[in-house]
């Protein structure tokens, strides 16, 4: 499969960096090799640091009991981007940090410290898509170098509200330039500002969709949670490439003021997380009517802001689901992870 590994394999290349920020003795990686049934070499490894994919629920309650910070949460999503994104495998899925970043996390702790929790993203690092404005140190250039100087004046309003639920914006990423709506015949994930985005799991393998920086970059463990936009399949398709889970809100659900367009009708920013209760608690923190975007009116009366209290637990009891089977004995991981994950659905109650 190229130059493929599966996530085990990728958390734990960035774990030694996590010994210098306090985050406790990263494991010692036994850097052994196998050779999979399809000649493929791959390296052995132990299980990454203590925050590997925590949720957003799991890292607030840290926060809360004071067994982490903002400032250090954020400072281990930075080095994880220095070692992974632009050096050892090279995913390229960030296309600009927030200089102000560990600033932000830092208000946050002092927030926190005072008895001041603003709600669930309190504190949490975010990704965004380069086509959402933020009127702040960083560009706004949909991966256009037409745009790479472009400095908005006015943050999107979804970027208002997410600086207002207490979110540390973290940084940029990258897409399929204008959001793959400048040719026919485009590579999804590239920008003439930020080149080539990867998928993590296989490096030469398409990442799909314009927002594929952000689905590779929380794919990455490169923050908590990300934001992405689609016209047409950008949240959804590397969403699933890069097994996450991605939402394509209602059109006026959240506010579209702020975000480079393609189409008035379809649209859409939207969570793109690594479990549902994440996309949940991203979903509800965003929505509202905003009079630069008519379409919010429609929502008025129907829509929540707390949509993390539809998770259910049982929500796969009875439900019937088909397995594919066709890759079987292609990929020793790809038949144990198939295995977890019907495992997992039948206990969970579904009929497979």
């Amino acid at each position: 499969m190229g130059d493929g590994m599966d996530r085990r394999e990728f958390l734990v290349l960035g774990a030694s960096a996590s010994a210098a920020l306090g985050l406790g003795t990263p494991p010692q990686t036994t850097q052994t090799t196998q050779t999979t049934r399809t000649g493929q070499r791959k390296l052995a490894v132990r299980p990454a640091d203590d925050l590997a994919e925590k949720s957003v629920a799991e890292l607030s309650a840290m926060m809360l009991r004071g067994a982490l910070t903002s400032h250090a949460l954020t400072q281990r999503y930075l080095t994880r981007i220095a070692a992974l994104d632009k050096a050892g495998p090279a995913v390229n899925a960030v296309i600009e940090l927030n200089p102000d970043a560990l600033a932000i996390a830092d208000r946050m702790d002092a927030e926190r410290k005072a008895g001041k929790v603003r709600g669930p993203l309190h504190g949490i690092p975010i990704l965004i898509k380069d086509n959402i404005d933020t009127a702040d140190k960083m560009r706004t250039s949909a991966g256009s170098l037409a745009l790479a100087n472009s400095t908005p004046r006015k943050d999107a309003v979804i970027v208002e509200r997410l600086r207002a639920a207490g979110a540390v914006l973290l940084g940029k990423t990258n897409l399929s330039e204008w959001a793959n709506y400048r040719s026919t015949r485009s590579s999804s994930g590239w920008s003439g500002r930020g080149g080539q985005t990867k998928n993590p799991y296989v490096l030469d393998r398409n990442p799909c969709g314009s927002s594929s920086g952000t689905g590779a970059g929380i794919a990455s463990d490169f923050a908590t949670v990300g934001i992405g936009t689609e016209t047409d399949g950008s949240i959804i398709c590397p969403s699933g490439i890069c097994g996450l889970v991605g939402v394509k809100p209602t059109v006026g659900l959240w506010s579209r003021a702020g975000i480079i367009p393609i189409s008035a009708s379809q649209d859409t920013a939207g969570p793109m997380a690594r479990c549902v209760a994440d996309a949940a608690a991203l979903l509800g923190a965003l929505v509202g009517n905003d009079p630069r975007d008519t379409a919010t009116k429609d929502g008025a009366g129907k829509t929540h802001t707390d949509y993390t209290r539809f998770l259910d637990v049982a929500g796969l009891k009875g439900a019937r689901i088909g397995v594919a089977r066709n890759l079987a004995g292609f990929n020793p991981d790809v038949d144990r992870l198939l295995d977890e994950a019907v495992a997992a659905m039948k206990t969970a109650g579904a009929v497979i």
